[in-house]
């Protein structure tokens, strides 16, 4: 038996709580950043795929599994097939009147998602919050934040590779009176920002929570406010890629690249 992947989990929590909005909020949280193998009926050409196309009595499906072997387990022999992410493929059908077949028949988490499920994913991933341009007078502890939304954050900027260097989370308070809760970014990489601006978005709402209980912020790291943010805010570290430095030997020490004679 494989190993239980996070789509399994999420799928086995909300079915095991039904009538738990959370529940279910996770699990099409997972399906939309998890990578999925959508099983074609010929190779893929360029960006021209054709999926294979079920009908069965609640419409009609294609299949996408999580993991690479349990397409394989399923189809008993080698398949043409393409990988991308749920996010991607729910944009796909949402417009065609086409659900997903997601692990049938191989999985704790098989299932058949409708169409109008697909649809409410995509119009869902498309809000976005704004970045914020106002001008916060004091920067305070984060306070009255729950636990599930920093959960949902803590999981997606960890995925966030290289798109910046931190975040600091962290309360707010303007000029006029007004109190909030602001996610700033730290030294962000040009071009980045609608795509953690986006994951922010999706943390929220994932965890039930209001999209207006967080703005989002870009700052340099020199910059006053980010060096306020870091003695007030909860940080988030993201990870950063990493550099193999590769070490040249020397003329004639590797016995597989003689030295060049001239």
């Amino acid at each position: 038996m494989t190993e239980e992947t996070i789509l399994d989990q999420a799928h086995a929590e909300m079915e095991s709580a039904e009538t738990n909005d959370e529940a279910r909020l996770r699990f099409f949280e997972r399906l939309a950043d998890s990578e999925l193998f959508l099983l074609l009926t010929e190779e893929a050409r360029d960006e021209n795929i054709s999926p294979e196309l079920f009908d069965v009595a609640d419409g009609r499906f294609v299949l996408a599994f999580d993991r690479e072997d349990r397409l394989a387990r399923f189809a008993g022999r080698p398949v043409p097939y393409v990988a991308l992410s749920g996010r991607a493929l729910s944009t796909m059908l949402s417009d065609q009147g086409i659900g997903l077949g997601l692990n049938l028949d191989v999985a704790r988490s098989s299932t058949l998602i409708p169409p109008e499920a697909l649809a409410w994913l995509t119009d869902t991933l498309k809000h976005g919050p704004e970045e914020v341009l106002q001008r916060f007078k004091e920067f305070l502890p984060p306070k009255g934040l729950p636990d599930r939304l920093l959960q949902a954050l803590d999981i997606k900027l960890a995925s966030a590779t290289g798109l910046a260097v931190s975040a600091y989370l962290a309360g707010t308070k303007t000029a006029a009176g007004g109190q909030g809760h602001l996610l700033g970014f730290v030294a962000a990489i040009e071009g980045a920002e609608p795509a953690l601006a986006r994951a922010v978005s999706e943390a929220l709402t994932f965890s039930g929570v209001e999209a207006g209980a967080l703005d989002v912020g870009f700052f340099d790291a020199e910059s006053p406010a980010a060096i306020a943010l870091a003695k007030v805010g909860l940080r988030f570290d993201l990870p950063q890629p990493k550099v193999t430095e590769m070490e040249r030997a020397a003329p004639g020490r590797d016995p597989e690249r003689p030295p060049i004679l001239k």
